[in-house]
């Protein structure tokens, strides 16, 4: 050609699409009414299959009369229309056959149980990551919820189990987790595990409206008439049994101008105090996708001065936004040259280093009540 050639090249900072967190994994029993065909069942909730329901009342109506789907798809119903990944599993003949199956297995090719759920996003393009077993979440099923958190980067709501609000603190002592948050006592004497049902959904239903920053603590939660145990709270003392829950770390349900859980914190305990809080956990896993979305155009592209630059303006703009929001309450994406040796960057192994600062709740703000004469000052020339 004897003439000019144009080609295009982009370059500069890129938007990046906020992945969504407010989608739950939930695992379940159902089974269909006596003399009812199960066919209708079988078809909507295959066993250890990952089904995605949009409206959990519609997905309610297939989901049988016995075990625990239909009850759990309910209780979220009552907190808003979140997307779901349900995987139905079969009741066995004890606690120990029930937990292995709520539990399930893999060999590489297919996924039960649990493990379904980490299979979800290939097979139906969305990750869950607000996690539960209501009603099924035994210790050990707990602890495997746990192990699958980890690898979805999302959150698990169990119950503590306990009978009393001492055994509920240990039972407690099991875990050491950020990834969970328990919650005592239960809120139906019918279906045990209405509570995290309901917690499932409301955690959505904050992420769509208020946004994954906000805990589940003091927000209103539909359906509820009555708690399965009576809880004292009192906002100026501690020493109430829901101060006592509070402070072992489990978050609590409350009656206060409508029933609200009451608690922020996760299992994290004393080795991670900075990811006490439900909502810095939860900013951890939203930061990590927004950096996973960041990087997705620049991998395996030539890296020059440039490239470092763009992609440290993406990130940047991003945290910029995140803090305009109410979000984060500052962050900083950089380059430090200490951490990227000549050999590190030849290998195509460059550093970013990215330091943020999570929203904390307002969770025990301290007043200082100062009974004073001052102003009887000028008191006379009032009078006056």
């Amino acid at each position: 050609m004897h003439g000019i050639t144009i080609t295009e090249t982009t370059t500069g900072a890129r938007a990046i699409r906020q992945s969504s967190l407010a989608v739950i994994g939930l695992i379940a029993t159902a089974t269909a009414a006596v003399g009812e065909p199960a066919a209708a069942l079988n078809a909507a909730f295959p066993l250890n299959t990952p089904v995605l329901v949009t409206d959990a009342d519609v997905a309610a109506g297939n989901a049988g009369t016995g075990g625990t789907l239909k009850a759990a798809l309910e209780a979220i119903g009552d907190q808003g229309s979140p997307i779901i990944v349900v995987v139905r599993v079969e009741e066995g003949a004890d606690q120990a056959a029930t937990d292995a199956n709520v539990i399930g297995a893999t060999d590489g090719n297919s996924y039960t149980g649990i493990q379904a759920l980490l299979a979800s996003q290939g097979t139906l393009g969305v990750r869950p990551r607000i996690l539960g077993a209501p009603g099924l979440d035994s210790q050990e099923v707990t602890a495997e919820l746990i192990v699958a958190a980890k690898k979805l980067r999302a959150m698990v709501y169990a119950a503590a189990i306990g009978d009393d609000v001492a055994e509920a603190i240990t039972y407690r002592e099991n875990f050491g987790d950020r990834e969970l948050m328990l919650i005592w006592p239960d809120s139906s004497p019918v279906f045990a595990g209405d509570a995290i049902a309901r917690a499932l959904g409301l955690r959505a239903m904050i992420d769509e409206q208020q946004g994954w920053h906000k805990t589940i603590s003091n927000v209103t939660i539909g359906g509820i008439t009555k708690l399965t145990k009576d809880v004292h709270f009192d906002l100026q003392d501690a020493s109430t049994p829901a101060g006592l829950l509070n402070d072992a770390q489990i978050t609590t349900l409350i009656r206060n101008e409508g029933f609200r859980f009451w608690g922020n914190r996760t299992c994290a305990g004393d080795d991670h105090p900075e990811f006490s809080f439900e909502s810095a956990v939860r900013t951890s896993h939203a930061l990590q996708d927004m950096i996973v979305t960041a990087l997705g155009p620049f991998m395996d592209q030539p890296m020059t001065v440039g490239l470092i630059k763009d992609v440290l303006e993406t990130i940047n703009a991003q945290l910029r936004q995140l803090v305009v929001e109410g979000r984060i309450i500052g962050a900083l994406a950089y380059y430090d040259p200490a951490k990227n040796g000549s050999v590190q960057l030849a290998a195509g192994r460059p550093t970013i280093s990215i330091k943020y600062t999570p929203a904390s709740p307002l969770e025990n703000p301290i007043i200082e009540l100062i009974n004073t004469a001052e102003y009887y000052e000028g008191f006379a020339d009032q009078l006056a």
